[in-house]
């Protein structure tokens, strides 16, 4: 590909991922607020997964809306405990009841991409993990949180996966990518197809 894509988004660990893997990316953030449309779609009684796929295609096509001839990438990531959507802690307070809900359950990691160009979905996919939780005092998880920085926190949802937050899980099924955000690989096969 000579071109290089637009990340809708402003997450450090997604751009990482697309350095890695070789993908020229300039980074522009949607300014999405996804708490309106998360609020809209659960009213409706949207799953998680809808939600996810909906944020990402809002985010890749406002982006794309600006850049018309560009390739536009958006992306969505949510937490799906037994059908209840679960959103990134906005503080150490909300994080560690995140946790306490997640003790010790099976949980689902869903991360939905969009490919959006001239201000439409030309592509996407959504990918699911399953983790299975530890069970932690709660005097554990206020430590395990007490281990990790506010950029993590706020980055990684509630754990860092290829760090610290690998010690909660004693069962991990899917593709890591995925759980960090972005299911590169389907990505890359669409763009080595993209003409």
């Amino acid at each position: 590909m000579d071109k290089e894509i637009i990340l809708a988004s402003s997450s450090k660990v997604r751009k990482e991922i697309l350095d890695r893997h070789n993908i020229d990316c300039i980074v522009e953030p949607s300014n999405v607020n996804e708490d309106i449309i998360k609020s809209s779609l659960l009213a409706e009684k949207a799953s998680p997964e809808i939600i996810s796929k909906n944020l990402a295609e809002l985010k890749a096509n406002k982006i794309s809306m600006k850049n018309p001839e560009q390739i536009v990438l958006g992306a969505d990531s949510v937490i799906d405990l037994e059908g209840e959507l679960i959103s990134k802690p906005e503080n150490r307070d909300t994080a560690l009841k995140i946790l306490k809900k997640l003790n010790g359950k099976v949980h689902h990691l869903i991360s939905s991409v969009c490919i959006s160009r001239n201000g439409m979905m030309i592509w996407n996919y959504t990918d699911k993990a399953r983790l299975t939780m530890k069970n932690f005092t709660e005097n554990q998880l206020r430590e395990y949180l007490s281990r990790i920085s506010d950029e993590a926190l706020y980055a990684y949802n509630v754990y860092q996966i290829e760090g610290e937050g690998r010690s909660l899980f004693s069962k991990i099924e899917g593709n890591e990518n995925t759980i960090m955000g972005l299911p590169v690989n389907k990505i890359k096969d669409y763009l080595k197809n993209y003409e």
